[in-house]
């Protein structure tokens, strides 16, 4: 049995379905099953994260989202291996090892839970993707009520992967032998810009589309309304520091699976309906 956290987010949902796919067993774990949504022959439970250990009953392999800990990885990891637990593949960030702001609130909270893993006693995977291909849904509000796209840095160079690709990388790591210590550095497979980005969702949706850059100052709040103000300044100095700087590419995803990356082209084709008018 495979335990999922953060089972409704992107990269937990494409991984709960592969699961589902190829018979594995699955627990879904989530803090509202009934509005869950996940496919049928998932066992979908309802996850309190101040008392895990009842969630983790014959499960030997865990995927840890780390916003799905609760605050209380240590407490989470404990109660899995008491339950039996063997092994955990965490979903970590390309930012861990890949930068030397080790200040940044991404690196700090990716950081601390890899840490919180290898004190765990159980056997660890870490998957470090950068650029999330998901993060162009940020631009999906304004889409969908006109042609034009406000946002910061044209020129910032990503290459952004599919969930699914780290969702399938996630499965082999959970499925198969080998993946123990690993530490599995994810990207797409090409070095794009946001003016790119948006004339491929422009592609996929049919419509002719531009990116306005605007200034830092003005668009943070409006592109991160929700995020604290210095979450959101260290961001942008991540984004602008990657304008015209060639990303890190690499071919894990192709090596683990046995398939290519995708693009950010079938991305767009695959999440056309999310920036579609009306």
């Amino acid at each position: 049995m495979i335990a999922v956290t953060g089972a409704t987010g992107n990269v937990g949902r494409a991984l709960v379905e592969r699961l589902v796919a190829a018979g594995e067993p699955v627990r879904a774990l989530t803090r509202d099953p009934e509005h869950a949504g996940l496919p049928e022959g998932a066992e979908v439970v309802r996850f309190r994260p101040d008392d895990p250990g009842a969630v983790f009953d014959g499960v030997t392999g865990l995927f840890l989202y780390v916003q799905a800990g609760g605050g209380d990885i240590p407490g989470l990891l404990a109660a899995a291996r008491a339950a039996g637990v063997r092994h955990v593949v965490l979903l970590s960030s390309g930012i861990v090892g890949g930068s030397t702001d080790e200040s940044h609130p991404i690196h700090v909270m990716h950081a601390t839970a890899e840490r919180q893993v290898r004190d765990s006693g159980l056997t660890w995977t870490f998957l470090r993707p950068n650029a999330f291909a998901t993060n162009s849904l940020q631009w999906a509000p304004q889409l969908r009520e006109g042609d034009t796209v406000r946002g910061v840095f044209a020129d910032m160079l990503t290459a952004p992967i599919h969930e699914d690709d780290i969702a399938a990388v996630a499965e082999r790591a959970l499925l198969d032998d080998g993946h123990e210590g690993a530490v599995h550095r994810l990207t797409g497979p090409e070095a794009t810009t946001n003016t790119d980005l948006i004339a491929a969702i422009g592609r996929a949706t049919g419509r002719e589309l531009t990116f306005v850059e605007v200034s830092p100052e003005r668009a943070g709040p409006e592109l991160f309304p929700h995020a604290p103000p210095a979450f959101v300044q260290a961001l942008l100095k991540s984004f602008a520091e990657s304008v015209g700087v060639p990303p890190e590419i690499t071919d894990t995803v192709e090596k683990v699976t046995g398939t290519p990356a995708r693009t950010f082209e079938r991305w767009a084709e695959d999440h056309a309906g999310d920036f579609r008018k009306g």
